[in-house]
């Protein structure tokens, strides 16, 4: 039993060094965003380039909201924009009143993005949340 103990911890610490050295690539990430009084939380998130990220979007408040993630001229484009609902685009995600939706998204190389609800008075109230890639 002490064996096996031992060797699961060698094991472990080979992986964690891996990754670390850049040897080993981080597997499928999940990240949850929950949406209450209109604000995201977490409202800053890190995640590794090059593996697939989930992003579980959860919004608890009895109204609409939505998640578009994207640089300063997505952003700006959208708060100019006309769209009601957001589907079929990964990082344009409309979410209904008291519902969870997932996005799955890989990010080519390492940025700085911004996730949004550009819906009517949203981003002033505080929707805004930052996204680093690394």
């Amino acid at each position: 039993m002490r064996v096996l103990l031992l060797l699961s911890a060698v094991v472990g610490l080979l992986l964690v060094a891996g990754q670390a050295a850049g040897f080993i690539q981080p597997g499928p990430q999940r990240v949850e965003i929950r949406i209450h009084y209109s604000h995201f939380t977490p409202s800053a998130i890190s995640v590794p380039h090059g593996v697939p990220v989930t992003f579980v979007l959860i919004n608890q408040d009895p109204i609409d909201h939505e998640w578009l993630l994207g640089d300063a001229a997505f952003q700006e484009r959208h708060r100019k924009g006309t769209e009601p609902h957001h589907a079929g685009t990964p990082n344009e995600v409309s979410i209904g009143p008291l519902s969870t939706v997932e996005t799955t998204i890989t990010f080519g190389s390492p940025q700085t993005l911004q996730y949004i609800c550009h819906l009517p008075g949203h981003e002033e109230y505080g929707m805004v949340g930052t996204l680093t890639v690394s």
